[in-house]
């Protein structure tokens, strides 16, 4: 018999710690995912491109970081989280490093997508999320909610304070400065999470069926795909103001530093929406908050279109962070709810790493609809039509979910 099977227990003061920890780590690790947003008019500066080619290391660290969830999901499930995470310490100082030599527009895509992205932030992000779920049930939605609100707030304290460490000692030398913090905080911090949970497959109380007092709640075949299909379409919608925010407001003439700010208020209202829905997830459920999510996006992604002054530009953005933030960790919470918890780690992470790729795509796509149309409406428009997509799924799930009245 596993002996933390007879001393776990769930929503503990230890499990709390953990999520302290966690939360650190996403919060440092995340970093590589937001960096290339940042340097976006810098790169197509430095290396000639466009700006679906200055959008594109934006692209390949997202897809890296899509492959490197699935992997490092699996590994985690396999060896404890500390493994994907040591990982991910080493390879962010030296992919900052290597990325900061890079002589060609080439070298520096291929690094972002593999080592900052794939091999580097992935490992902070979904892997987390699913290891966090493991060690609370009355309090997982909020516990969720927190660890993933890592990429969020590193979203909102790395650009601004990067913006400016650029400007003032070029983005060469503030990649290799990352890359030395990366390392420095996350190694040491791995060693606090070696020990392993107990995998405990009882749905969380606010999403249980009627009459079911524990157990996974029931689930129909295609109801994973659909989660899949759903992470990836939400994202391709959130992608298209957190990705080209910075290259907007430059196009609109107020400066990339002006989109900076607004990233960083779109991405810490994100951080208050994580936050309140993790509670809300706790009341009605995980599908219920991605359900009212993925509607208030759709409303602020419309917004975004006549909306292009300065204030206005800065309350849209607010509104946006407030709309998104819960979105994705439901999905962990839905997964918890009709899933085995020995599966949590790869399930969880293919569905995330079902975010990432939307964001990868949502980025590039939005990228190329600039350079086709030389403006950002129609980008908005086809964000919105993916979040109708979105919506549509997660009604579908209500509606296989609801109870049927015996004959």
């Amino acid at each position: 018999m596993n002996p933390a099977a007879t001393t776990f227990t769930p929503d503990s003061r230890y499990a709390w710690i953990r999520l302290v920890i966690s939360l650190v780590l996403a919060v440092v690790g995340g970093i590589g995912l937001w960096l290339s947003v940042v340097v976006l008019p810098t790169i197509q500066a430095e290396f000639g491109v466009d700006r679906a080619g200055a959008s594109l290391p934006y692209t390949a660290t997202f897809i890296g970081f899509a492959a490197g969830g699935f992997i490092m999901g699996r590994v985690a499930d396999r060896f404890g989280i500390i493994v994907p995470v040591s990982i991910a310490a080493v390879s962010l100082c030296a992919g900052f490093f290597l990325a900061a030599m890079s002589q060609s527009y080439w070298q520096f895509v291929v690094v972002q997508a593999v080592l900052i992205g794939c091999f580097g932030s992935a490992a902070t992000f979904g892997p987390l999320v699913a290891d966090t779920s493991q060690w609370f049930l009355k309090r997982r939605g909020i516990a969720v909610a927190i660890v993933a609100s890592g990429n969020y707030i590193a979203g909102t304290l790395w650009p601004p304070a990067m913006q400016a460490a650029i400007q003032h000692y070029g983005w060469r030398t503030t990649y290799m400065a990352i890359g030395i913090i990366c390392v420095v905080v996350m190694l040491p911090l791995a060693q606090f999470l070696r020990r392993r949970p107990h995998f405990d497959d009882t749905a969380s109380p606010a999403s249980r069926a009627s009459g079911q007092k524990s157990g996974l709640l029931p689930k129909h075949p295609l109801l994973f795909p659909a989660l899949v299909l759903a992470g990836l379409s939400c994202c391709v919608a959130m992608s298209m103001p957190q990705v080209h925010i910075v290259a907007y407001c430059a196009d609109l003439g107020y400066g990339p530093a002006r989109g900076a700010e607004m990233l960083s208020i779109m991405l810490g209202f994100g951080v208050v929406s994580r936050l309140a829905s993790g509670l809300i997830a706790d009341k009605i459920g995980g599908l219920a908050t991605l359900i009212a999510g993925s509607f208030l996006q759709m409303l602020a992604l419309l917004f975004y279109i006549p909306f292009d002054g300065l204030t206005s530009l800065y309350i849209v953005s607010a509104v946006f962070g407030l709309s998104q933030g819960g979105i994705v960790p439901s999905y962990a919470l839905i997964i918890r709810d009709h899933f085995p918890a020995r599966e949590a780690g790869s399930r969880i992470s293919t569905v995330l790493t079902a975010t990432v790729l939307g964001m990868a795509l949502g980025g590039w796509l939005s990228g190329e609809i600039y350079d086709w149309t030389g403006s950002y409406t129609l980008a908005f428009l086809n964000g919105v039509a993916w979040n109708v997509l979105n919506l549509s799924i997660a009604l579908w799930i209500l509606f296989i979910r609801k109870p049927r009245k015996p004959a």
